[in-house]
């Protein structure tokens, strides 16, 4: 597999994680610790599903403990700190600090072998992020008090944790991609059990929660994660973390699509500044080749 089909493989985690927000409404006012356990369930058993038509993949599970502490630690720490952050936190700042994760990203990468943080990356990013911040505060950012600090801490914390996830997954190259079936049933396990201490159980009343359910764990809670694998282990880092910030952008335009927001002249600047760093940012990409 190319570079440039890896890093195209995961630019669909992006896209598939925009719908997050939209499923997730959808769902109703199932708890979030009960729906992270149930959406890594579904995307678990979808995968160990494929893996009846190909055996040896069962053999993936089979990995270091820094494997899987990297991995757990990446898909149940980063979600444990994010829906944290929107318990304590008004949801537009929380998702300000939370998408540092794509310029992060961006940075990370020039710390690996091999890898080199050019100027156009820099700006790509930072003008991906002035979109971001711009989307974002155009959605209802009102500052911060004094008690929302907690939860603005956990969701720049967050931020930090996916990012280093992410960009770990590139040194754990050797680790197989079906692995990440596991990581998400470990993960569907210790979501439960923090949803058992801490929330009150609510099942979805219609059949429509229940298929934005199901959406969540076979799309952005399931699929998404083994593309993006596949993006950071075999693609291009820099690409991917800037093209990122199309997440909150693809994001706003599905809940305007699906009634849950208005489309207004600050998510069309947004969306100049955003698609305009990731096409910078991935100039190495569409260069011809010699």
């Amino acid at each position: 597999m190319s570079p440039r089909t890896a890093t195209l493989i995961g630019l669909t985690a992006i896209l598939m994680w925009s719908l997050l927000a939209v499923l997730t409404v959808a769902t109703g006012k199932t708890p979030a610790f009960q729906l992270a356990a149930m959406t890594f369930a579904i995307g678990a058993l979808v995968a160990f599903a494929s893996f009846l038509f190909r055996p040896s993949a069962f053999a993936a599970l089979k990995q270091p403990l820094t494997a899987w502490i990297v991995g757990v630690g990446g898909l149940f720490g980063y979600h444990a700190l994010y829906f944290l952050a929107l318990r304590f936190a008004p949801p537009a700042e929380a998702g300000l600090l939370n998408y540092l994760w794509p310029l992060l990203i961006v940075l990370f990468s020039s710390l690996l072998p091999g890898e080199r943080l050019l100027p156009h990356h820099i700006i790509g990013a930072l003008l991906g992020l002035a979109g971001t911040v711009l989307l974002l505060m155009g959605n209802g950012g009102s500052g911060f008090e004094a008690g929302q600090l907690p939860g603005l801490f956990a969701a720049f914390v967050a931020a930090f944790v996916w990012a280093s996830y992410s960009v770990m997954s590139r040194r754990l190259k050797a680790v197989p991609t079906d692995a990440v079936a596991g990581f998400c049933l470990a993960t569907a396990i210790l979501a439960a059990i923090v949803h058992l201490v801490v929330e009150n159980t609510v099942w979805p009343e219609t059949a429509a929660q229940w298929l934005a359910i199901v959406a969540l764990g076979v799309g952005p809670v399931g699929a998404a994660f083994f593309t993006w694998d596949i993006g950071m282990k075999r693609g291009d880092i820099r690409v991917l973390g800037a093209a990122s910030y199309a997440t909150p952008l693809l994001s706003t335009a599905f809940l305007i699509l699906a009634g849950f927001a208005k489309p207004t002249a600050t998510i069309a600047v947004a969306a100049i500044l955003i698609a305009g760093g990731g096409l910078i940012a991935a100039r190495d990409m569409f260069r011809l080749r010699a």
